[in-house]
């Protein structure tokens, strides 16, 4: 079979690539990270490269002769990662150390699926010496948990879990070396994420996640040699997993609750962390239930003509100012596309504007610049987005008998849920109005849960109480969903 030299010119690799391979493959081959959000179908767009002078989408390229090829990739450092979450300060409790570390160093890392966020700790007195941050590879095979269960049920778990976990590994080398430290020294890693997250990570088959009745494989809390998944730590380490709760409610949902002290609250109390997946949680000290729901990667970018990360470039905010529609662009340069919250914020305003009418309907495209612009089609995709939130919300108030008035806070978590602005998401009917004045960002509290059954073996210990204590509702199997989410997708009036 003839072979054939891509020359990625921004990144300085040439790569000899097989005759009839696609550009996007020659990518992942080369060890480029490229964005796949549909999972290299030719649906989003996103993927597109300048091959040979022309702009061509990489996944639909076919590889026939030698080809001069510019990425154009965001650069990681652009991208907004929310690092910071809730404070909750536990003390310092773990179970016997290695002797033969003079200073050890513990670790808490929260693998989402668009970003991982890693936490470095001193063993000795719990403080944190340095976070790190990146987007999670496995996002070239696709940008939500669906597409990357189907590709690895298609082509194998390691691919997915190699790049992660050799991701999350670099990730952790490089702190203990801004820290003057090797990654020997650490020894305790504590992680979160999704049920997804957790089984392409630990290549556990996610058939039963993607299949009815969508049930992870393991729930139990996960202790594994830190070696075995060829982490080249200390040679005793261990990577401790929390508990998955049920279906996509995960090990990340259990570092919410365990940062934010949920399970102790007199008030009735609603934690939501806003993502691909959506995951709810509502209760008290008397006890908990949750669900999730899958909102899809709108809130994120994909899906959206014009949609990107919360990098340099995107519109992150929109308003309305002496009655023209203006806009916040992230860096203060001119904009290239449009993030979640900049998204929320436009429907608000076309909405209060009267571009939009309450089903969702818009006289025209609304173009911020000539190259920047939403359409009828966005618009879809948002409500789609937030009615799976909403009707989420609804239902999980309605199966507790809960009244909205009873609900004393609201507890919004995740990266998505701190940028954007509650006025907005209320407006479009993605978080309820009558919770308007009760709503309170957590930032990343799956994060800082991680950092706390870091430092606290008991803490760790105890996440396995809570997910249990956790009511799971699969609202797949609720034949009321469908109504309720059919009637959440027109706007509030």
């Amino acid at each position: 079979m003839e072979r054939y030299r891509v020359d990625f010119e921004k990144e300085q690799i040439v790569y000899e690539a097989e005759e009839g391979m696609t550009l996007l493959e020659a990518e992942i081959a080369a060890g480029l990270v490229p964005d796949a959000p549909c999972g290299g179908t030719g649906k989003c767009g996103k993927c597109r490269v300048t091959a040979d002078g022309r702009k061509v989408l990489a996944c639909q390229t076919r590889i026939d002769r030698d080809m001069t090829v510019d990425t154009d990739f965001v650069e990681e450092d652009k991208v907004q990662i929310l690092i910071d979450g809730c404070e909750r300060h536990v003390s310092l409790d773990l179970e016997e150390l290695p002797p033969d570390v003079e200073r050890p160093l513990v670790a808490g890392v929260d693998l989402g699926s668009t970003s991982i966020v890693g936490y470095l700790m001193d063993g000795l007195d719990g403080q944190r010496l340095a976070v790190k941050s990146m987007l999670n590879p496995q996002r070239q095979y696709g940008a939500d948990v669906v597409m990357r269960s189907n590709y690895a049920m298609e082509n194998g778990m390691d691919i997915l879990s190699g790049c992660v976990r050799m991701a999350i590994y670099v990730m952790l080398k490089e702190m203990a070396a801004e820290c003057g430290r090797n990654a020997e020294d650490i020894v305790r890693i504590v992680m979160v994420g999704n049920s997804c997250m957790h089984h392409l990570f630990l290549e556990i088959p996610v058939d039963s996640l993607v299949l009815a009745p969508y049930t992870p494989k393991v729930k139990d809390a996960v202790a594994v040699r830190a070696l075995d998944l060829r982490m080249m730590v200390h040679p005793r380490a261990m990577v401790y997993w929390l508990p998955n709760i049920g279906g996509f409610v995960g090990a990340d949902t259990v570092g919410c609750i365990l940062a934010s002290g949920l399970e102790k609250k007199e008030k009735m109390t609603l934690m939501v962390d806003i993502g691909t997946n959506g995951e709810i949680v509502l209760g008290n000290k008397d006890g908990m239930v949750a669900c999730s729901t899958a909102a899809g990667p709108a809130f994120e970018g994909a899906k959206i003509t014009c949609g990107m990360r919360g990098s340099q470039g995107a519109i992150d905010h929109v308003y309305l100012e002496d009655g023209q529609i203006r806009y916040h662009v992230i860096g203060d340069e001119a904009p290239v596309g449009i993030c979640g919250s900049g998204l929320l914020d436009a429907a608000a305003c076309l909405l209060d504007a009267g571009l939009v009418d309450d089903s969702g309907r818009m006289e025209q495209t609304y173009y911020f610049t000539p190259n920047v612009y939403i359409c009828q089609k966005d618009i879809r995709e948002l409500q789609l987005a937030k009615a799976a939130i909403a009707a989420g919300i609804r239902i999980l108030l309605d199966h507790q008998g809960v009244a909205m008035e009873d609900v004393g806070e609201l507890l919004l978590a995740g990266a998505f849920g701190n940028y954007l602005n509650p006025v907005s998401a209320c407006r479009i009917g993605l978080l309820p109005r009558e919770l308007s004045d009760r709503i309170v960002p957590v930032g990343n509290a799956a994060g800082t849960g991680a950092q706390i059954a870091a430092l606290n073996s008991g803490e760790y210990i105890r996440s396995s109480e809570l997910a249990r204590e956790t009511e799971f509702v699969e609202l797949a199997h609720l034949a009321e969903f469908q109504d309720v989410y059919v009637e959440e997708m027109e706007f509030p009036e």
